[in-house]
């Protein structure tokens, strides 16, 4: 695997394959890789025979007072798991090469795909996840890219950005990877004590328990809401939303919409988990 840790390196790097006719396929992360990751890794190989991963922890994404400075920086490990999948380059910039100077210039999604949901509890949020991918995008240039599911939202909004923006590439959605108790994997969870790690499978069981609801012809969606972060709060947890919506917009639904997703986010003692699971 080749690292590349500047803009120009990358770009000419990628210019050679795709001069030679291979098909780039991108896979944008955080870091602080978990089998998560490496399955759209390995998903991305069936879609291409160019594999890039980046690695950068985007600033503008984070709030302030949110866990940017602590977010796992595990770069070596993190090599490791991208040789053995199979990746064959590696962006990972550091902060000043990205953002040389402050990034005034930024990708604002429509508030009705970013102010809702993740949105309303974190603003900006989405604005500095579009921002961060447009820029990779024009760095890496590549025919696909994955995204993984548990970020229902993200992959809306970015999907929206691409078509939008008539960007020449195709985007590719990677299924929920979760630990065998239905946890959805996240680099997050590692934040968790094992008291936290042993209760926080309530949340996915929840969201079943609503998708359960709803497809045995259950219409009243806030009750149904309402009932799911009770029974949250009553474990011990401090619900931001459970939300039926649909899937193509996250917009409520109307009792004949069918293509539905429940989407959730709360706390567990100091983490915030998100989940969602398609109706």
């Amino acid at each position: 695997m080749q690292i590349y840790t500047t803009i120009a390196a990358c770009r000419a790097a990628l210019g050679t394959e795709r001069q030679a006719g291979r098909r780039i396929v991108f896979v944008p992360t955080m870091g602080n890789l978990h089998e998560g990751h490496i399955a759209l890794m390995q998903k991305a190989r069936e879609h291409g025979d160019c594999i890039v991963a980046s690695i950068f922890v985007n600033r503008l994404q984070f709030r302030p007072g949110e866990d940017f400075d602590k977010y796992p920086r595990t770069l070596e490990a993190d090599c490791e798991k991208l040789v053995a999948a199979g990746v064959d380059y590696l962006f990972a910039p550091p902060e000043a090469e990205l953002y040389p100077s402050p990034q005034r210039y930024v990708v604002e999604p429509p508030p009705e795909h970013a102010a809702i949901l993740e949105g309303e509890f974190r603003p900006g949020h989405f604005r500095g996840v579009a921002t961060v991918v447009m820029k990779l995008f024009s760095i890496v240039q590549p025919h696909a890219a994955l995204f993984g599911k548990k970020d229902y939202q993200q992959f809306m909004v970015l999907s929206s950005m691409v078509r939008e923006f008539a960007l020449p590439i195709e985007i590719i959605p990677g299924e929920t990877v979760r630990a065998p108790d239905g946890l959805a994997l996240s680099s997050r969870n590692g934040y968790l004590s094992p008291e936290e790690r042993a209760e926080a499978p309530r949340l996915y069981r929840t969201l079943l328990n609503v998708a359960e609801a709803v497809r045995s012809g259950c219409r009243d969606y806030a009750r149904l809401e309402t009932e799911a972060m009770d029974h949250l709060r009553a474990h011990g947890w401090v619900p931001d939303y459970v939300a039926v919506r649909k899937r193509i917009d996250l917009q409520c639904p109307t009792p004949e919409d069918i293509s539905l997703v429940v989407l959730a986010a709360a706390r567990l003692g100091s983490t915030r988990l998100i989940d969602n699971l398609e109706i």
